[in-house]
């Protein structure tokens, strides 16, 4: 009878070029080398919850009772890192099956969908020809697997280099787990950062830190192995069995940040697809935040397993929120690195978008306070989303809160704005510029406010866009202050007088065409203004095209080489335009017509188109006042 230490190995050539297909590996599938332990350890928790599964009908392949564990040895002295579990294991067949599955009939149909992936095509790859465990040849030159299958008296050990062959032989029991699988990886020369307990850890807590199945890792043989892992992950338990604490360690885990998020959003979704979700809204704003990506950190996992966190699991205009989403449904490409474009994916991202804006109208019912101090950090990006998502535009903006002119230092919904509008007012008033001093000192409020018409006063840029996507918001279309023609003569209001007609006297109307002609080459048009109450003058955009501060961002961006003319607004009953308009010297009516145009740009937050030319007019018309004063 033959023992096995007179067995002889037997040798299996591999019929394929594996030599190509790992440099393929490594150069085209896997951007990464750090997913082998991934990979690895991702094969334990399968053979360990295997073994939990056939031990339900064969209670005898658990006998010795020990718990499910996954054990990382590193050895600096011997170059090599050995990842062992103690789940089924594998017989001499199934080593071939799984180790081996590559070599053998299906290699050209691997190769060709590879191939295909990296040409574009989609390609279910994962676990269909083992190529998780491949990944170890990133690392290392040669891999070693022994291991016992439950309820069988004979071990194995897998050899290979991973060039040309492998090798398969009976090995004695004593050197072999009792039961379960050792991987021994001999790592090359540029893999020796691997035998680090640091970034070994580093590498397990960020990428397998919630596989369920414990991890243990021992910094040399023989040394006692330290808990890296518990095999618990928070998301899977009830909530009920979680404290406030436990949320914000995870929160402060999964986020890399130190506050106190505002609140969490965790549920589990069943049905055509089943997944996981906890998502938490920050306290504080992330560092990238502004980032010019704009991606999002939603972590994905597969079964417990890390995978992506740049898988777009939520609009970019929710990219502050961070946790994960966690899902055995999701197919994956060969490396696990790259999400397909999936159906399955984009229902989850729409289910988690959803619970996550539902999460944050009930917020803004129900805890003012705390949605308030949400939207100081988050409402400016949130707001993309009017301008991006026409699907749930609706929702953001009943989400929105702005300040107004009746909002002192709060801010108020467009539910709040439509409530207080006033009778005979068919639409929202808007006005943007850089700060609320800014907009509060427009001319273009006045007639409003005189009025006591409320104005939204938008100060962020996503503004200037927004506005001219949505439209309208339950049949109120939004309207700028600042551009076209005012209707405040058709709207009641507290201030009767500011209900004028602002009907021009003769003299005046003739200043007014006179100006029309003489600055016809600066402004679109020169007119009687219905907005204007205390100032002289103000700048409006034309009726079409874009209001001015958004032609202002986009000439700032390079998106808009000339900008349109304005159109120049003159308060008929101003004093000092009734006093201009009754001067007949021509030369002073020119400096005056260009000292109200650069008047009116000065309010408007830009400079005098010729700073020389204006300090001379005004310089000529202080000596002609000190000459008619002495």
């Amino acid at each position: 009878m033959t023992t096995v230490q007179e067995r002889q190995p037997e040798q299996h050539a591999f019929e394929a070029d594996v030599s190509r297909l790992l440099h393929m590996m490594v150069h085209s599938v896997y951007s990464d080398k750090d997913v082998f332990l991934r990979e690895l350890i991702s094969n334990a928790a399968d053979a360990c919850e295997k073994l939990r599964y056939e031990s339900i009908s064969r209670p005898q392949l658990s006998t010795d009772g020990a718990q499910p564990e996954i054990r990382v040895t590193l050895n600096d002295e011997a170059s090599t890192l050995v990842v062992e579990d103690n789940g089924i294991g594998m017989s001499r067949d199934e080593m071939i099956d799984a180790l081996g599955t590559i070599a053998r009939s299906g290699t050209r149909a691997f190769m060709e969908r590879l191939e295909a992936a990296k040409a574009g095509e989609k390609a279910e790859l994962i676990g269909q020809f083992g190529v998780g465990f491949y990944s170890s040849f990133m690392v290392a030159d040669k891999v070693d697997v022994i291991s016992r299958r439950a309820g069988e008296e004979q071990a194995w050990k897998w050899s290979s280099d991973g060039k040309g062959s492998y090798e398969i032989v009976a090995v004695d029991l004593s050197e072999a787990p009792v039961t379960g699988t050792r991987v021994v990886l001999h790592l090359m020369d540029d893999a020796k950062k691997y035998t680090s307990k640091w970034t070994v850890e580093k590498i397990i807590r960020d990428q397998s830190g919630h596989v369920p199945v414990p991890i243990r890792l021992a910094e040399k043989e023989g040394a006692e192995a330290s808990q890296v892992t518990d095999g618990a992950a928070l998301w899977t338990k009830p909530k009920s069995e979680i404290s406030k604490q436990d949320y914000d360690d995870f929160y402060r885990g999964v986020s890399g940040q130190y506050d106190e998020p505002l609140t969490n959003i965790h549920f589990r979704a069943e049905g055509r697809h089943e997944y996981t979700a906890l998502a938490f809204i920050p306290g504080s704003q992330p560092f990238d935040l502004f980032d010019a990506d704009r991606h999002g950190r939603m972590k994905l996992y597969v079964k417990r397993v890390f995978i992506t966190d740049e898988a777009e699991l939520l609009p970019r205009y929710l990219r502050f929120v961070r946790g994960i989403v966690d899902t055995s449904d999701l197919p994956l490409n060969i490396s696990r690195e790259m999400i397909q474009d999936s159906p399955i994916l984009a229902a989850i991202r729409k289910g988690v978008t959803s619970r996550v804006l539902t999460a944050l109208e009930k917020m803004g019912e129900g805890d003012a306070e705390t949605f308030g101090k949400f939207w100081d950090l988050f409402g400016a990006i949130v707001k993309e989303g009017i301008y991006d998502d026409f699907e749930r535009r609706s929702q953001l903006l009943k989400l929105s809160r702005f300040r107004s002119t009746a909002s002192n230092e709060a801010t108020r919904s467009l539910a709040d704005y439509l409530r207080d509008m006033k009778e005979g007012q068919s639409a929202i008033y808007y006005i943007t510029g850089l700060s609320l001093d800014q907009l509060n000192a427009s001319p273009q409020l006045e007639g409003f406010r005189a009025k006591g018409i409320e104005v939204l006063l938008l100060t962020d840029s996503v503004d200037s866009f927004w506005t001219t996507n949505a439209r309208d918001f339950e049949g109120k279309p939004f309207k700028s202050i600042t551009q076209g023609l005012s209707d405040l003569d058709d709207i009641a209001g507290n201030d009767e007088g500011g209900g004028d007609k602002h009907e021009a006297s003769p003299e005046v109307a003739a200043f007014i065409d006179f100006a029309r002609g003489f600055l016809g080459q600066e402004v679109a048009d020169v007119r009687v203004s219905g907005r204007l109450t205390e100032s002289a003058v103000c700048l409006v955009a034309s009726e079409h095209g874009p209001d001015r501060q958004l032609e202002k961002i986009l000439q700032g961006a390079g998106r808009l080489q000339t900008a349109s003319k304005p159109v120049l607004e003159v308060n008929a009953q101003s004093s000092l335009v009734k006093a201009i308009a009754a001067m007949k010297d021509q030369a002073f009516r020119e400096d005056a017509a260009w000292l109200l145009l650069d008047e009116a740009r000065i309010l408007d937050g830009d400079r005098p188109t010729n700073p020389r030319a204006f300090a001379e007019r005004q310089a000529r018309l202080f000596a002609l006042a000190m000459a008619q004063n002495t």
